[in-house]
């Protein structure tokens, strides 16, 4: 009877180091995993500097609107008392609208990208893990910025 006592308790004490194996296996970040999430990373962040450069050179070529004007009006765009006291002429509100609208629609399909990406390319739970990875783990993220400039690079951009 003891010897079934203890094969009993052997085979919990086996189980549950193999239930932790497998949970540390699990929770381990794959160089795939990590190559797709630096991989949409960059996407997002190119798909950003093109929205930034678009609006910029929308404001510079804007014959509403001077950029030094832009920047002003744009920190009081949603307060009109402000707008009223910067003297906004209906020109330069229609291009701070206009603006505006490009911004976000831009932001919004930069939004909708990321979650495809990080849903249907990386994988909701591979995003997930990597995400608290980098966050834990100081060898993840250091071989994330390296594969992020490596990204970067292939892509003519270089911080």
């Amino acid at each position: 009877m003891k010897v079934l006592h203890f094969l009993a308790a052997l085979f919990l004490v086996a189980g549950a180091f193999s239930a932790q194996a497998q949970e540390a296996e699990s929770t381990a970040v794959s160089d795939e995993e990590l190559h797709r999430y630096a991989v949409m990373m960059d996407s997002i962040d190119e798909m950003r500097v093109t929205l930034l450069n678009e609006i910029s050179e929308m404001v510079k070529n804007s014959d509403k609107i001077t950029v030094a004007r832009y920047n002003e009006l744009s920190k009081v765009a949603d307060d009109q008392e402000k707008l009223a006291a910067a003297n906004a002429t209906e020109d330069e509100l229609a291009a701070l609208k206009e603006i505006q609208a490009k911004k976000d629609a831009g932001t919004a399909r930069i939004n909708d990208a990321f979650k495809n990406l990080a849903k249907e390319y990386v994988g909701a739970t591979a995003y997930n893990k990597i995400r608290k990875a980098l966050k834990d783990d100081t060898a993840v993220k250091s071989k994330y910025e390296s594969l992020l400039e490596e990204l970067k690079a292939d892509n003519g951009v270089v911080n």
